[in-house]
């Protein structure tokens, strides 16, 4: 059985004699600062010269100082931008200002569990990450709840890495939903897989095949985005109000019929098969190499399946379907053929 920490079994008190440096003021940057602050804590935030993100972090009340001069004076260092960006400013600004005693903090393990960090003797590593995108991690937080955490120490040098990792999810509002002791290899290596097989990957894939049998077959392509993808938001809310159980209980005999004798023709012992094969890449590192590999060459594989992607027949469909909608559900929040940030 997982070990789960509460309010109770944290002491705010520890981050709150800290002072914290936040590395990146994107989604995850500018609500672990305003929850930290919120909490009591001193934040800053730590920025590349010349970042488009200074402006909103002055503008939100925040002192913004280069990532070297955010290290020497931080006691912890929460680095948040992007992975594939991570080890570039940890060698440039950070490496070289981790002096014995400091605490390094991640909200992913990618770059610790595939070696492409190396924190100095003497350094705490740890690991607190909201499972949810920034937004709501804020917005719960002001509403006087929180987003589950999942905390785990790599480097313990002080003997107290876990209480500071505990004390740094309850400023941010871990501990009032619950957080789960996990290490960076699990953590890493499960979310890599989710991602791609399950949360991304295997659903992105999944409804568009779905799109393209149904308009193949001759079926309206509006008709066809609706079954395939609309409702699918349904079904995963369902889900993840009760689990697979609650939706099934939810739907249609007919539905819930359809389900059991015809989803294993579809998700069939092969794709467990592939699943296992994706896993095990994530596991040698394989996955880790041609992502990195790719973003030093300018992200070229990355763009060019983006672009490719972006232009599957169901985005012009749903595009169109969305702007006639009676509750105008809008395109909003995103750049056309980008991804979230």
């Amino acid at each position: 059985m997982a070990e789960i920490f509460y309010d109770k079994d944290a002491d705010l008190s520890i981050i709150q004699g800290k002072k914290v440096a936040i590395v990146g003021y994107g989604s995850q940057g500018h609500a672990h600062a305003q929850n930290l602050r919120d909490s009591g804590v001193e934040v800053v935030i730590a920025l590349k010269d010349g970042s488009k993100s200074a402006p909103k972090a002055q503008e939100d009340g925040f002192e913004v100082k280069s990532v070297a001069d955010a290290t020497e004076w931080a006691d912890l260092i929460m680095i948040l931008a992007p992975d594939q960006h991570q080890r570039g400013i940890y060698a440039d600004s950070i490496k070289d200002r981790l002096t014995e005693g400091k605490t390094l903090a991640f909200a992913h393990g990618f770059n610790i569990r595939f070696g492409y960090i190396e924190a100095p003797e003497g350094v705490d590593v740890i690991l607190v990450a909201p499972k949810a995108p920034g937004h709501t991690v804020r917005r719960e937080y002001v509403a006087g709840r929180g987003i589950p955490d999942i905390i785990a120490v790599e480097v313990d040098a002080s003997g107290s890495a876990w209480e500071t990792a505990k004390s740094y999810a309850k400023a941010i509002g871990g501990t009032r939903a619950g957080v789960i002791k996990t290490t960076f290899t699990e953590e890493t290596e499960t979310d890599l897989f989710g991602e791609q097989a399950v949360l991304c990957g295997g659903m992105s894939h999944l409804v568009q095949y779905g799109f393209e049998t149904l308009t193949e077959a001759g079926y309206q392509p509006e008709i066809a985005y609706f079954e395939v993808l609309h409702e699918l938001k349904l079904i995963v809310d369902l889900m993840w109000e009760g689990g697979i159980a609650k939706q099934r209980w939810s739907i249609s005999d007919t539905a819930e019929y359809g389900d059991y004798v015809s989803g294993p023709r579809v998700i069939d012992p092969h794709v467990k098969e592939n699943m296992q094969a994706v896993l095990a890449d994530i596991q040698s590192g394989a996955f880790a190499k041609r992502f990195i590999a790719d973003q030093d060459n300018g992200a070229k594989e990355f763009l060019e399946l983006r672009e490719k992607e972006a232009g599957h027949p169901i985005e012009k469909t749903g595009k169109e379907l969305r702007a006639l909608f009676a509750w105008k559900q809008q395109d909003e929040g995103y750049t056309e053929g980008s991804a979230a940030r």
